[in-house]
């Protein structure tokens, strides 16, 4: 297994999308005012510590981040919440986020520090709707499939700060929206569901949607969706027009990265594409059989090569183990290649947690399933139940990064031999 290159080829994708770079190279313009900075996801700590560091005047602000990825600041305040599922930390910062921009004039400049994992991270209901409703919002969606453009059109219905919500509350101040991005396409309003940008969509396509995916929404949730109470503000509102917003990181400049790189280290890289979305175990699918066609017939590229692919899929849960959606896809993916010699494989979350894991995702070469076999492990079964986790566990092939400080997604590369 080429295990020491794929993970070297991991590293510089993260590395790329690290916020300290990124956030110099695109600070706004300094107001006649005060600059204001606010943030939630799971890279938006270290975004807060970067702009702090890069900016020549005076700040204050609060940013919202995941359990244990805080980052040391002076300026602004740095606060922790629960994600996937929201808490009452969350709730607590997005009432103090909503707080902290009003009453700002013209002048004043509101910073927003915007990365994945912001959507639970933010947690705000409706009238009528209380945290306990928006969690099973949450677990609902989770558990859909759904991709993450649907699961944000509908939690915008539920919020009253998502959607655009947040930066309406802070005018007449001008919002600069920084944005390290997660989702396939890279639509900045999709990040976080957006809650310094407006989502276009409205409550009649959630309300689709929802039938759609067979949400299991809570009886106050149905409610408000068939009516036409908080409904979400429309991009083309008057009170955005002096805002802006820059992706300053993503996962296609990630993929180019490792791909620059695989070249100097004398292999040939095609990414295949930044933004693939659907059921892991089914992307799974179509990349093995991309590989093996490779690996027998040296096409549609010639060996040696190595396919880089990102993007966010999806899991409809159907078991009870453990695991995440890189996860899923690599036991999958070894499912298909069992027995296939001269291809190797990793996954993973550039953030380097993948789904409520330890771990960012793990390896697979053609031997995975028989080892997973030889360890009492039926992967067809660990497959059913959701558990890669603990397949990958068993023979030792987990990729433990730890938090990694920035989220431009899923990271996947295999090389062919």
């Amino acid at each position: 297994m080429d295990r020491s290159l794929l993970e070297r080829l991991f590293h510089q994708a993260v590395a790329q999308a690290q916020p300290a770079l990124a956030v110099e190279r695109h600070l706004p313009e300094e107001p006649k005012g005060r600059t204001i900075v606010i943030g939630a996801g799971k890279a938006s700590a270290q975004m807060a510590r970067a702009f702090e560091q890069a900016w020549p005047g005076e700040i204050s602000g609060l940013v919202v981040t995941r359990y244990g990825y805080a980052e040391a600041c002076e300026r602004i305040e740095i606060v922790e919440a629960a994600h996937p599922v929201p808490d009452a930390a969350g709730a607590a910062a997005a009432k103090r986020l909503r707080e902290l921009v009003s009453n700002l004039d013209q002048d004043d400049l509101v910073v927003a520090l915007i990365s994945g994992g912001g959507s639970s991270l933010l947690p705000a209901p409706a009238p009528g709707l209380n945290l306990e409703d928006e969690q099973a919002i949450n677990r609902a969606l989770l558990a859909s499939g759904a991709p993450i453009g649907v699961m944000n059109l509908v939690r915008n219905q539920f919020s009253t700060i998502k959607g655009g919500r947040l930066a309406a509350a802070a005018a007449p101040a001008r919002v600069a929206t920084l944005v390290v991005s997660d989702v396939p396409g890279d639509d900045p309003a999709l990040v976080a569901s957006g809650p310094t940008l407006p989502l276009a969509g409205g409550r009649a396509e959630a309300r689709r949607l929802a039938a759609l995916y067979r949400l299991d929404l809570p009886p106050a949730a149905r409610r408000l969706l068939e009516s036409d109470d908080n409904l979400p503000p429309d991009p083309t509102d008057p009170v955005f027009i002096r805002n802006s917003v820059t992706t300053i990181a993503s996962a296609a400049l990630s993929l180019e990265a490792a791909a620059d790189m695989a070249r100097k280290e004398g292999i040939e890289a095609a990414i295949l594409s930044d933004s693939i979305e659907g059921e892991a175990r089914d992307v799974a699918q179509v990349h093995a059989a991309i590989a093996k066609e490779i690996a027998m017939r040296n096409r549609p590229f010639k060996k040696p090569v190595v396919l880089l692919s990102g993007g966010e899929t999806t899991v409809t849960l159907r078991g009870k183990g453990r695991g995440g959606r890189n996860g899923e896809f690599l036991l999958s993916l070894a499912i298909a290649l069992d027995g296939a010699a001269g291809i190797s494989a990793l996954a993973g979350d550039t953030d380097g947690i993948d789904g409520s894991e330890d771990n960012a995702g793990a390896f697979v070469d053609g031997a995975t399933a028989r080892r997973m076999r030889e360890a009492g492990i039926d992967p067809q079964a660990a497959l059913s139940n959701n558990d890669a986790y603990t397949a990958f566990e068993a023979i030792g092939d987990l990729f433990v990064t730890g938090p990694t400080g920035t989220n431009v997604n899923d990271f996947r590369a295999i090389i062919i031999r």
